[in-house]
């Protein structure tokens, strides 16, 4: 009998196949463990584990946005310090940010949920406090997150108007409502990306990662060639060179030339909140925040001594022409436009998680996986309709704006610093259905806490003072003004009577349920309804 064509298997495709089988039992086996680890947190998994350690990096990466953030925030460096800001403030500020990413990073080894920061706070607080600690630090994650997406898109529409603007010569000059038009529709274009499917998402990061870095380079080799000859400034004083245009004394200049930096290499907390998603979370979620924010402080270091004559915009002129500026800016933008994505994937993690521990008006809507891309989309959208009503405050002007930024970072700092004392100063107790061993403490734990926090105090503090000494009312910095506000306003809701957190937020819920009591469950349900059992069961 002549065997079928479709049956002939050839000896030398027998070790290929096993291996292949033998990669997917080792990839289905870190999921499995994936999974216990989260149910030993009190969770049950509900998205698919599709981010490898490599596109967990991504999404923290493309949302720190190197080349087209520090385009943004030059303002910031160049008129307190000039080079020397650029150059070794940076550094400054990148070794100490690292402390911070270390700190972030052993907890988020510990404990990898999409909550992250406020779980962490939770587990590591004294009872007394953590209820209001963990209320407090969630909101602050989740708003400062949607601060950091109405920054990152208010930003890519200016910089798309401003691409705009040189193509018609400098005829066409957008206004406000022009400008938050284009922000919204950014908003809507992210929303429609954030909600598709995990794997889908995940793979993308590897997009983002290759385009972020191919234009970090680019800039790096062809901006120094390209530059004329009379636009070129020597070596020491691309190293050595400093300027201070607003009246501080020098040295206190140098320290506000930091806000570039802070204002750049931020949001690596992403990592944390895709941890549901990422097989082997406990080592792809340490390994990425450490990793984006180191090779972010490095990159970012080098593009910075690239250029160091004028306004970023004015070099690629000067160096490339109207057409060649044209190019590198539709590419800037379009990192940017990459950056809004990543970010708003990782905020509705949060509002997704935050939700599922009840924390939230509305919190059995926003609590829901679409059953066919099973992605968190009610808050994806809740985040992007949030993050539009922010936007508004442009029409109030520039220091409107500035408050939306400082409300990111500042929001970000609170949220990250409260979880990391609570480790050191708190009692542990564990909550019911949870795991009591994800203390990892080691040797160098404490110093490098003390370290991190201290330096996000300080950073806080910096992030405070005016553009220059003896401000009006318009050159006021409003931040303590926002970020004070807005803690008030948490802590209001919070102990308002009948209505407010301390009446219905218990922390940290437990969604997993023992086989016994799903088995129990399904039996009982199938007395009532047989096809929803199945269903149940098929889904087990």
């Amino acid at each position: 009998m002549k065997a079928s064509k479709d049956t002939v298997v050839r000896v030398e495709d027998v070790p290929q196949r096993q291996a292949k089988r033998s990669s997917q039992a080792q990839v289905v086996d870190i999921i499995e463990i994936d999974n216990a680890a989260l149910a030993a947190l009190g969770y049950k998994q509900e998205f698919k584990r599709s981010f490898t350690a490599l596109e967990v990096f991504g999404i923290g990466f493309s949302i720190i946005g190197l080349f087209p953030s520090i385009a943004s925030v030059l303002v910031f460096a160049i008129p307190y310090g000039g080079p020397v800001a650029l150059v070794w403030g940076w550094a400054v500020c990148s070794f100490f940010l690292m402390f911070v990413a270390m700190a972030l990073a052993e907890l988020g080894s510990s404990a990898p949920t999409s909550g992250g920061l406020y779980y962490w706070t939770w587990t590591f607080a004294t009872p007394r406090w953590r209820k209001v600690l963990s209320w407090v630090v969630g909101y602050s994650n989740t708003m400062g997150l949607i601060a950091g997406l109405a920054s990152i898109d208010w930003g890519c529409a200016v910089q798309l108007m401003a691409a705009v603007s040189i193509g018609t010569n400098e005829t066409f000059v957008p206004t406000t409502g022009q400008t938050y038009g284009v922000f919204v529709a950014l908003l809507i274009c992210h929303g429609l990306v954030s909600s598709m499917a995990t794997a889908v998402i995940a793979r993308l990061q590897g997009v983002y990662i290759v385009l972020n870095i191919l234009l970090c380079l680019a800039i790096i080799i062809a901006l120094p060639v390209a530059t004329p000859t009379e636009f070129r400034n020597p070596p020491s004083f691309a190293f050595g060179g400093f300027t201070n245009f607003y009246g501080w004394p020098d040295g206190f200049a140098f320290v506000l030339s930091f806000l570039a930096p802070l204002w750049t290499i931020g949001g690596f907390d992403a990592s944390v909140h895709i941890s549901e998603e990422a097989a082997n979370a406990k080592t792809a979620v340490p390994w990425a925040i450490i990793s984006a924010v180191g090779v972010a402080g490095v990159l970012g270091w080098i593009i910075n001594v690239s250029y160091l004559d004028a306004w970023f915009g004015q070099i690629l002129f000067n160096s490339l022409g109207r057409n060649g500026t044209l190019a590198v800016w539709s590419i800037v933008v379009f990192i940017q436009f990459l950056m809004g994505s990543s970010i708003l994937t990782a905020v509705s993690r949060q509002v997704f998680a935050f939700a599922r521990d009840k924390a939230l008006p509305f919190s059995s809507v926003i609590y829901r996986v679409n059953r066919y891309t099973q992605t968190p989309v009610n808050a994806v959208w809740t985040a992007a309709c949030v993050a539009a009503l922010l936007g508004l405050l442009a029409f109030a002007g520039p220091t409107a704006n500035s408050a939306i930024f400082s409300l990111a970072i500042a929001g970000q700092y609170t949220a990250f610093s409260i979880p990391i004392m609570s480790r050191f100063l708190g009692e542990r107790s564990g909550a019911r259905g949870r795991s009591r061993s994800g203390d990892s403490r080691t040797a160098c734990g404490l110093p490098v806490a003390v370290v991190a926090v201290s330096w996000m105090v300080f950073s806080v503090v910096i992030l405070a003072f005016p553009t220059a000494p003896a401000p009006d009312a318009q050159g006021m910095n409003y931040m303590i003004v926002v970020i004070g506000g807005w803690i008030i306003l948490c802590l209001v809701y919070y102990h308002i009577p009948v209505y407010g957190g301390a009446c219905w937020y218990h922390g940290p819920q437990v969604t997993v349920e023992s086989d016994a009591r799903a088995l129990e469950r399904t039996s009982t349900l199938a007395e009532t309804d047989p096809g929803e059992a199945e269903k149940q069961q098929e889904d087990r």
